[in-house]
């Protein structure tokens, strides 16, 4: 059967029960449904399921673009022949995501390049693909927001976007010495998050070394406790994974002129 066989009337119903992308794969399914003397029920199931998984795809991909996920960092990208070291069994219970039933945090610590960012965003895709509410952004970023908000009145809102999401990614955390706002804006972001939600930090300083980047060393320790007792350490150590994401000739299909 081709598309141009199937019935104007099963095109009609298919598109008022909003299911006319079915006719993508229908055809095939029917083929086989033929060939294989598929039972009715069996049939109905399999053609659902097509539908499902689309749907769950299009959801999850929709969640990524909302979190601000960068959609080639998924770990199925990953270039396994990167020569970095870390607890891959550890990595491997995080990508469970047992972690954010358990309201638990992660810190992803190590030099300039070596991939942190690929895999908290890796973490982030994983969380958007079984339902969870995810954003990603930079620590510099969400300050800022945070401190154009305050001047815009909207300060609370923008802090309740922060916590609401079931797992929060601040990549890039203390780089940078932190004014007296920004430190509490932190203190607040930790505090309320503590036990409502997971966050995913990277930093090429270790947490050890976060609570000098504050401003109120009261706040901070009180801030950091709370996080890092809470949380899992994946350190990593090598050479540069940044390169090997630059782009090459043939990934452009562009021909050099002789």
């Amino acid at each position: 059967m081709t598309p141009d066989t199937i019935s104007p009337d099963l095109r009609k119903v298919l598109r008022r029960l909003k299911l006319s992308r079915l006719l993508d794969t229908l055809p095939e399914r029917l083929a086989l449904a033929r060939q294989q003397k598929m039972p009715h029920q069996d049939f109905l199931l399999l053609v659902l399921q097509d539908e499902a998984t689309r749907r769950d795809t299009q959801a999850a991909t929709l969640r990524a673009q909302k979190a601000q996920l960068d959609p080639a960092h998924q770990i199925e990208n990953w270039d396994e022949t990167a020569k970095v070291s870390f607890d891959r069994e550890l990595l491997n219970e995080i990508m469970s995501l047992r972690f954010l039933e358990s309201n638990h945090n992660l810190a992803i610590v190590g030099p300039v390049g070596v991939g942190k960012t690929f895999l908290a965003h890796a973490i982030g895709h994983a969380a958007c693909r079984r339902g969870y509410s995810v954003l990603a952004l930079q620590a510099d970023r969400m300050l800022k927001d945070l401190k154009h908000a305050r001047l815009l009145n909207a300060y609370e809102p923008e802090l309740r976007k922060l916590i609401a999401v079931d797992l929060l990614v601040v990549d890039d955390f203390g780089l940078d010495a932190m004014q007296p706002q920004e430190s509490r804006d932190v203190y607040e972001l930790l505090s309320e998050r503590h036990r409502s939600g997971s966050t995913v930090v990277t930093s090429n300083r270790g947490p050890d070394e976060w609570l000098a980047t504050f401003a109120d060393p009261v706040r901070a320790q009180s801030a950091l406790d709370r996080f890092n007792n809470a949380a899992y350490d994946i350190v990593i150590e090598g050479e540069t994974y940044r390169s090997r994401q630059k782009p090459r000739l043939h990934d452009n299909h562009r021909q050099v002129a002789s």
